[in-house]
């Protein structure tokens, strides 16, 4: 089931798996992540051959790491795992995943990677952040903790938690913009997660809850792109489903 894999996926980030890539080591480091996915990811066409790989980090402070570096391999890029500034360098982009977003906030105030990630930001380094990963790049949060911070960069206000408690985790279909066609929807999975209350200027909206779902969330933007950040309040990465991943790495690519 998708949440068992997510729940079992919020590793300790002293985990030995995830510990091979030392400051200043070269971009090598893909060979810690193995598949563990029980799903093979389902892509939306052959990664081209020759292609050079971009090399991918995943903040890997807390969250669902290795399910994200899983589905870079698939579509094609070289995921590194990210827990010191020195490990900023060289990325041609960033994957902030989901977990506990107060958690990954505090941690990176504590690894000292709360400005540097700012900074890259503001250079133009794609950022895909999913669940917890949405609410760390939105300007502002509804619902969060009184010493809350985020990174920002996406002009999106969200509400935390906003689809309720954990019992109240659910999936549906979704169409999203530049990935999905009528035929072949994309099954949402979304976990204790955020939506988006507020869209400003410079957000292309890519996916909102179906309208037949009903209650408080019908019609709610779960997904959205502004330039090089792209948010999902859903998890991608636990489905099987690379579609999304194949989206932020062709957006690498094209930067």
């Amino acid at each position: 089931m998708p949440r068992e894999r997510l729940a079992a996926a919020r590793r300790d980030p002293s985990s030995p798996a995830l510990t091979t890539h030392q400051p200043g080591a070269d971009h090598q480091a893909a060979a810690t992540y193995t598949a563990g996915v029980p799903a093979p990811f389902v892509t939306a066409r052959p990664v081209a051959s020759g292609a050079a790989a971009p090399t991918i980090g995943v903040l890997a402070v807390q969250g669902d790491v290795r399910e994200h570096a899983d589905a870079l391999l698939a579509s094609g890029a070289q995921p590194v795992p990210v827990r010191r500034p020195g490990e900023l360098a060289g990325l041609h982009g960033l994957v902030i995943p989901g977990g506990e977003s107060t958690v990954i906030d505090k941690l990176l105030r504590a690894f000292e990677l709360r400005d540097p990630v700012r900074a890259a930001i503001a250079d133009g380094l794609p950022v895909y952040g999913s669940c917890a990963g949405m609410i760390l790049l939105a300007d502002e949060v509804l619902d969060g903790t009184v010493d809350q911070q985020t990174l920002g960069g996406m002009a999106i206000t969200v509400r935390r938690n906003a689809f309720g408690r954990q019992v109240d985790s659910f999936e549906t279909d979704l169409q999203v913009a530049g990935i999905t066609t009528p035929a072949t929807p994309m099954r949402a999975v979304f976990i204790r997660a955020p939506w988006v209350e507020h869209v400003g200027a410079g957000v292309q909206v890519l996916a909102t809850v179906p309208t037949a779902v009903g209650g408080p969330a019908a019609g709610r933007v779960v997904a959205a792109r502004a330039g090089n950040l792209l948010v999902t309040s859903f998890h991608p990465e636990v489905t099987g489903d690379a579609r999304v991943h194949e989206y932020f790495v062709r957006l690498v690519r094209e930067r």
